[in-house]
């Protein structure tokens, strides 16, 4: 047995965090139950192949919805990356991470192949209204610096409530997806620069969600079938 030290791994270790989006989990939720409502309707009330059709078609649309709108995830851990996407799971250690930057979509690279992050869709409206907040931001910083010295300075307006009006300046000036971009590439940096030399090469697992895919495939062929026998 050897007398040396076991290298102490001195990564940076941090919390858990989850990435989703709001939106789409909203429009989930309401879709599914826009789908569970007519499609059980369909099937109590319908004649022929109507219950059947029905049956088909939720079997086929509610695994849809729940791939597009509820399944997606980012979970930053403690030293890996998840990401989940409506038909595959990547997982990669912090140093696995190639790139990672939000253009029109948010884009990984990982063991030489790039994958388009579903849970962090980029709002370019959101893009262009935290853009200009900025931009406010930085015009009153300006003229703020500029101005004299003295008690009558600009000072932040009083509420109705009497407390200043500081809302403004807690709105967001970075798009929702490019803040967590850029919070994902601060972990991939403060991993990269503890990792120990000696730490070995980051695997990249990619998994099919099959218990996603099989109801859906299930689902399409049954309507095929009834589309046409009836």
């Amino acid at each position: 047995m050897s007398d040396t030290p076991a290298r102490e791994n001195t990564a940076p270790t941090f919390q858990d965090k989850v990435y989703r989006s709001g939106g789409g989990i909203v429009g989930g939720v309401l879709l599914l139950a826009l789908l569970l409502w007519l499609s059980i309707d369909a099937m109590v009330r319908g004649a022929g192949t109507a219950p059947g059709l029905a049956a088909s078609v939720l079997v086929l649309g509610a695994p849809l919805i729940v791939a597009f709108t509820l399944w997606p995830q980012v979970r930053a851990g403690a030293d890996r990356l998840l990401v989940r996407n409506p038909f595959r799971t990547i997982e990669t250690r912090w140093d696995g991470v190639e790139s990672l930057n939000a253009a029109l979509s948010v884009e990984l690279r990982a063991g030489g192949h790039k994958f388009v992050i579903w849970a962090l869709p980029v709002s370019l409206r959101q893009r262009k209204r935290a853009n200009r907040r900025a931009m406010i931001d930085a015009g009153d910083r300006g003229t703020i610096s500029n101005a004299p010295s003295s008690a009558t300075a600009r000072q932040p307006r009083p509420s109705l409530f009497g407390a200043p009006t500081a809302a403004a300046s807690q709105q967001p000036t970075e798009a929702y997806a490019d803040k967590a971009v850029d919070e994902l590439n601060e972990r991939v940096a403060a991993y990269r620069e503890s990792l120990p030399e000696d730490a070995g090469t980051p695997e990249v697992k990619v998994a099919w969600t099959w218990w996603i895919i099989g109801p859906i495939v299930a689902g399409a062929l049954a309507l095929i079938i009834l589309l046409a026998v009836g």
